[in-house]
């Protein structure tokens, strides 16, 4: 019964299924290991910017350009505050509100944007504290500039003067006529009163949506390992079942020819049996009416004489 697994056929789909269920789980496994390595490093990154506040500060250009390692470590820089603007929309400790992000002009001509502090809600401009005058040296955590749309950074556009939505070197060199650094300081304590923000972990670690990807392919994988495995124990049972049927007579019209063609034969043969044994008995019938008729039937001839002499005498 189990003889057609040997076809090409089945050799393709055996072929199919043992090469199929293997490299779907080293993918599963593959991206199972991506997730778990965004988690891992952003644990890292946690535990990275927490240790980074007790070490000494280091000079700016000494930790540019900004990676995940040198992200969230302590720097110093030195320059005077120049154009002030708020960033709406940003949430501390569960509370909606704004940043005050200022630019620090430094020795070299470019600004390096200093987030301040954090106010609740939306204040107007001229409630924000007003940044010191005259040189200042600045500490704090280095952070990447923000992407919009990524990691809760807001896109929008076509907000009021002296407002930006994002943190980034793209977004503020088209509202101030000088070049400013691919990177932002968050000072380690609130100025002027305000709520320091804290630093947050590198971009691209942590359960973000690219992790949240990879768990979800995870999931395909695995979940066509079973398809595969289902797919072929059905193609087995169906198989199997129309055996089962042909050897039973049962199989549907046109599915197996050889077997009609065959019971056909057998009725033909069983026909001609018949007439054959029809023959005999015609031959019996006709030599018992000739006997009983009180002929000799030896020839065509002498039966039908014995036709006219049977006649009766009128």
């Amino acid at each position: 019964m189990y003889r057609f697994l040997l076809t090409p056929r089945w050799w393709g789909i055996n072929l199919f299924v043992v090469l199929a269920i293997p490299f779907c789980i080293f993918m599963g496994s593959w991206q199972l290991g991506r997730f778990e390595d965004r988690v891992d490093g952003h644990r890292q990154a946690e535990e990275q910017v927490a240790s980074a506040r007790k070490e000494a500060p280091r000079p700016l250009d000494a930790m540019l350009p900004v990676t995940k390692e040198t992200s969230g470590r302590q720097v110093t820089a030195r320059g005077r505050y120049d154009e002030q603007l708020l960033v709406p929309d940003r949430e501390l400790d569960g509370e909606r509100g704004t940043y005050v992000l200022t630019l620090l002009r430094t020795d070299g001509g470019k600004a390096l944007p200093v987030v301040r502090g954090w106010l609740p809600g939306t204040p107007d401009a001229a409630d924000v504290p007003a940044p010191p005058a005259g040189e200042v040296s600045v500490t704090g955590a280095l952070q990447a500039s923000e992407t919009p749309g990524n990691n809760g950074v807001s896109a929008r556009g076509g907000l009021p003067r002296g407002q930006t939505a994002a943190i980034s070197a793209a977004s503020l060199v088209n509202l101030v006529p000088y070049d400013v650094y691919d990177a932002y300081v968050t000072l380690n304590r609130g100025d002027s009163g305000m709520k320091a923000v804290p630093a947050t972990a590198p971009g691209g670690t942590g359960l973000d949506l690219k992790a949240f990807q990879n768990l979800g392919y995870t999931a395909e994988w695995f979940a066509f390992v079973g398809f595969v495995v289902f797919m072929w124990f059905r193609l087995l049972r169906r198989e199997l079942e129309f055996a089962r049927d042909a050897q039973l007579g049962l199989v549907p019209d046109g599915a197996a020819g050889t077997n009609e063609t065959t019971g056909t034969n057998g009725t033909a043969a069983e026909t001609n049996g018949t007439a054959e044994t029809n023959g005999t008995a015609a031959e019996t019938n006709g030599t018992a009416s000739a006997g009983a008729s009180g002929g000799t039937a030896r020839s065509d001839k002498a039966g039908e004489d014995q036709v006219a002499v049977s006649k009766p005498v009128q």
